[in-house]
């Protein structure tokens, strides 16, 4: 028999050994935590044929290290710390920055600590298959492992035992792996390159014997390579060393109040003093935002660039509220800033003393109050402090006129103006040596600091996207614009799909067979899809059959997607992050790889697919007399398009079971919107379009038409919603805490009070609020007898006064808050699309557990996971939704511009608002809204919503809800460097020259 030995530590290794710190419970008591660390002396450095590590066979840098370096000739590899994955990740990400990197656990798991985007992009390029990066574990590492001493911060212990002693131990590791042969000449060792910002840590490294680099020796480090001139304008203005100063910067006042410290603005908050929300730029108005926060029913009013103090649109502020007294009402002006600040200079943007441009701000500002009229006020303010910055990379372009120096081969250093395509968003000031080879280009800019000195905020350039207008620059400026994932899928994540790829097919029916396992077989009922037409990603298919009890059988079948995306999977987190499939209008980027959205868990036409089936007995009248759930394999008899169904339902001659299923699934969808719309659902309306191709090759819009919604549109979405809210009454009995749901909040009652005011002052129509049953009566009787079209008019504008519709975890929010207002339905879900919504896989999962099927991942037991994952998902949805109408304004943009080429373009439109110098219409047949402005002097009666227009000596009035013509151009917009939609009036006055 062996014999085993136990061996006890000594107490003097303990303190090595072990990792104490103190945690805050969620109820406020401090506890300690001790954790165990097992030290090791085989964790491998990772460089290739080093003779004192066991390596894996995935080492991953070379021997040598770079040789790519005027200071580093003999070889180098690159240690950062945690500050220069926090500042510079542009540069790492830079596919021409390509030393081998050497990652730290420390740095890695700091990073992780101090933001979690910047980690997530961490970890990708981690993975990256053009990067040569080794992740050291030098906390488990005996050499390298060190503990935090008395009175010692852990940022410094950071620095001291993990960064620099890692760095030093690199260096003497290489040096012990390569000894001298004697009789030759020692062969020169690569350098461990130590990285760091930190000016104190620089310093005591050198003392140490490093060869450190500051930020200002990553600059010139980055100079020493081959790509210098590029990657130098990816290095982020992190401090006021790191360029140089701009005119008069000595002198310079400050522009902006302080912002109050972080324990200020956290205890005001606490106490109601200030209050928290999301910054909104006004899109008419740059010079004006708001804040919505819940202490009052309207948003927070912020009037001037000192007011708002360097918000950006989506920043988490915080907001001190004035005295009602102070209250002003919002501007009834466009304000534009291309034209207010057309001679800003950048070099001169953040100098001392009031110059012409916050001259030109300033007797705007004032202008406008003067001539205010409403006595609609609200509550006024200004920000005092930023909780959570919302910076990211923008999609800009040079603005030419900034530039001091136009010359192609000029690589001297300007500072230019970088025009986000967003108007929400302000200029950005930006340093770069190609300044004049990226005019006429779409580039992504970073934003790296906003000093309360400077006028605007500073970034650096990250890469060019294309030449303006093109169809590859634009679709990709526009997926970043909206932050929409869209890189290829990774090899991590295809090598979780099926071996046998698109052979992959249910296998034969066997009671052995884990595929078949508690799957019910409905491969002989007669099941067809209807989708819109070039539908590849089928997620759903129907069924319905009379039974002998004289009820009927409906069943909604689904794509069983997480039968092949499995919980805690690269597949899986790839999902999570990405959210939703993003609909462009001659793109799709997929939540997941193509082979399972549009093939293996598609519900193809006579193929045999594994589906998640909800099944009801229905009454006659469609009332449910029960309801199951159950795993399934299905063959889809047909796939129809919308027209399709439509017309095989509409033919008497035909009368096969298929049909007849139709008819029926339409006959039962009729009664369920029936009882729906009396239980109080709203019918409201969006501007959708559908944007004709010339072909799938060229892309080429030819034409622009409005959706047409025909029955069986109806009979999906009715058996979908009925799935939808089903499955959510199991999934919350079965896990009350942590329930994958959705719900649409009730509207404030106040953001209905302008569209109110209107109808009631120009068409003499009363709007009811107080319910969502009372909202879509008083939405039925809006009718104007002579104008079909001012119904769904109306229902648009109600639709924009609504909440948005977010996913939520039901343990999260209080009971009574789960309801959606807009279907009326106390308890919602989304599961009939799994192969395009991530929120849907969670739910089957929940529902498999439910019932049985499956054990629920931990991960879904846990609240705090479902609430993250879900704030990212909502996140995604807001987006998608953006950039899909994004790439429908950019192709009627397209389509108008070619149609405007041969003819006048002249459209009906109907009056939505009206501004002091202006109207905004909504063109119904085109789905888009445009600005008509004036130049001359007009008059405006802001409470009855009129403009009156002289003429001629005759004055011509219009007013909200009035039908006009309008002429359509299209012309080079300078914010997005697009073709923008430029409207004049034609009718019933010619606005042209005023």
């Amino acid at each position: 028999m062996a014999e085993i030995t136990i061996r006890k530590r000594p107490r003097t290794e303990a303190v090595v050994t072990q990792r104490k710190f103190f945690k805050k419970t969620a109820r406020g008591k401090v506890i300690k935590v001790l954790r165990e660390r097992y030290l090791r002396d085989d964790v491998a450095c990772g460089i290739h044929s080093c003779g004192l590590c066991a390596h894996e066979a995935d080492v991953l840098l070379p021997s040598s290290g770079s040789l790519h370096h005027a200071s580093f000739g003999d070889g180098h590899f690159v240690l950062p710390d945690t500050n220069v994955f926090l500042s510079q990740m542009d540069l790492m990400e830079s596919p021409l920055f390509s030393p081998p990197i050497i990652l730290l656990q420390t740095v890695m798991e700091e990073v992780r600590h101090r933001s979690l985007p910047l980690y997530n992009r961490l970890k990708a390029l981690v993975k990256s298959d053009d990067k040569k990066i080794w992740t050291f574990y030098n906390e488990y590492r005996s050499e390298t492992a060190v503990i935090r001493e008395e009175g010692e911060s852990p940022n410094d212990r950071n620095d001291r035992g993990s960064i620099r002693k890692a760095t030093a131990w690199y260096n003497d590791h290489i040096s012990l792996a390569r000894p001298p042969v004697r009789g030759q000449a020692r062969p020169p060792l690569p350098t461990v390159v130590l990285l760091t910002d930190d000016v104190a840590n620089r310093q005591k490294g050198e003392r140490e014997g490093l060869t450190c680099m500051s930020v200002t020796s990553v600059r010139r480090y980055v100079e020493g390579l081959p790509e210098s001139s590029q990657l130098l304008d990816l290095l982020a203005a992190a401090g006021s060393d790191s360029i140089e100063p701009t005119q008069a910067v000595a002198a310079r006042q400050a522009l902006y109040p302080d912002y109050l410290p972080t324990a200020t603005l956290l205890a005001g908050i606490k106490s109601g003093q200030l209050h928290q929300g999301h910054f909104n730029a006004n899109a008419y108005n740059y010079l004006e935002g708001s804040v919505s926060v819940p202490a009052f029913e309207k948003p927070v009013l912020l009037i001037g660039r000192e007011h708002m103090n360097r918000a950006v649109q989506g920043d988490i502020v915080a907001v001190e509220v004035f005295d009602e007294k102070d209250w002003k009402a919002p501007a009834d002006e466009v304000v534009d800033q291309e034209a207010t600040l057309k001679n800003d200079d950048a070099d001169d943007s953040e100098e001392e003393g009031e110059d012409d441009e916050a001259l030109a701000e300033r007797k705007v500002l004032q202008t406008e109050l003067a001539k205010q009229t409403s006595t609609t006020k609200q509550p006024t303010g200004r920000v005092v402090g930023i909780v959570k910055r919302n910076w990211r990379s923008y999609v800009c372009h040079i603005d030419s006129t900034s530039l001091t120096s136009t010359n192609p081969t000029s690589l001297s250093q300007q500072t230019v103006f970088a025009t986000p395509v967003s108007r929400l968003l302000p200029r950005i000031r930006l340093r770069t040596r190609q300044a004049p080879a990226l005019i006429g280009q779409k580039i992504l800019v970073t934003i790296d600091r906003w000093e309360r000195t400077s006028r605007y905020p500073e970034g650096h350039f990250v890469r060019a996207l294309g030449k303006v207008q093109s169809k590859e620059a634009e679709q990709e400026s526009l997926l970043l614009e909206f932050d929409v994932p869209y890189r290829p899928f990774g090899k991590a994540i295809l090598d979780c799909l099926p071996p046998e790829g698109d052979r992959w097919v249910v296998p034969p029916k066997s009671a052995t067979d884990p595929n078949w396992r508690d799957r019910e077989d409905l491969r002989d009922l007669i099941i067809c899809s209807i989708d819109p037409p070039g539908c590849q990603d089928i997620d759903d298919a129907l069924h319905a059959r009379r039974l002998p009890n004289g009820n009927i059988e409906a069943g909604v079948h689904i794509a069983d997607v997480s039968h092949f995306v499995h919980p805690d999977t690269p597949m899986d987190h790839e999902a999570a992050a990405r959210g939703t499939t993003v609909y462009l209008v001659d793109k799709r980027i997929d939540m997941l790889p193509a082979l399972l959205g549009t093939n293996l868990c598609s519900l193809r036409p006579h193929v045999e697919r594994l589906a998640f089936s909800v099944i009801w007995e229905l009454s006659p009248e469609a009332e449910i007399v029960n309801v199951r759930f159950t795993k399934s394999v299905i063959a889809s008899k047909s796939a129809f398009t919308y027209e399709e169904a439509q017309i095989r339902k509409d033919d008497p001659k035909l009368t096969d079971e298929l049909t007849e299923s139709i008819r029926l699934l339409n006959d039962l969808a009729r009664k369920l919107k029936a009882g729906r719309m009396a239980a109080g659902a709203l019918n409201l309306a969006s501007p959708e379009v559908k944007i004709q191709l010339d072909s799938s090759e060229s892309s080429d819009p030819i034409d622009v038409e409005q959706k047409e919604l025909r029955e069986t549109n109806s009979l999906v979405e009715e058996f979908m919603l009925l799935a939808n809210i089903s499955v959510a009454r199991q999934i919350q009995e079965t896990f009350p805490q942590t329930a994958v749901l959705r719900r649409h909040l009730p509207p404030p009652k106040t953001n209905f009070e302008k569209l109110q005011d209107i109808l009631k002052k120009r068409r003499g129509m009363t709007l009811d609020v107080s319910s969502s049953g009372a909202l879509a009566a008083s939405l039925d009787v809006c009718v104007d007898p002579n104008e079909p079209a001012f119904n769904t008019l109306v229902r648009i504008m109600a639709t924009r006064c609504m909440l948005s519709a977010e996913y939520f975890c039901s343990g999260s929010v209080a009971r009574d808050t789960f309801g959606h207002y807009g279907l009326a339905s106390p308890i919602y879900t989304h599961f009939t699309s799994p192969i395009r919504r991530y929120a849907d896989v969670l739910a089957h999962r929940q529902l498999a557990a439910a019932i049985g099927y499956t054990p629920l991942h931990a991960s879904l037991h846990s609240k705090s996971h479902v609430e993250r994952v879900l704030e990212v998902v909502n996140k995604r949805h807001r987006m998608a939704q953006m950039a899909s109408r994004a790439s429908v304004e950019f192709y009627v943009g397209l389509a108008l511009k070619a149609r405007s080429e041969k003819e006048t373009v002249i459209e009906d439109a109907f009056v939505i608002r009206t501004f002091r110098n202006g109207l905004g219409v909504f063109v119904s047949r085109l789905g888009i809204e445009g600005l008509v402005t004036f130049k001359c002097e007009i008059q405006f009666d802001a409470d009855n919503y009129v403009i009156t227009i002289p003429s001629g000596g005759q004055d011509v009035s219009i007013a909200v809800f009035d039908k006009v013509k309008v002429m359509i151009e299209v012309e080079q917009d300078k914010n997005t460097q697009r073709g923008r939609v430029v409207m004049s009036l034609s009718h019933p006055i010619d606005s042209r020259g005023m």
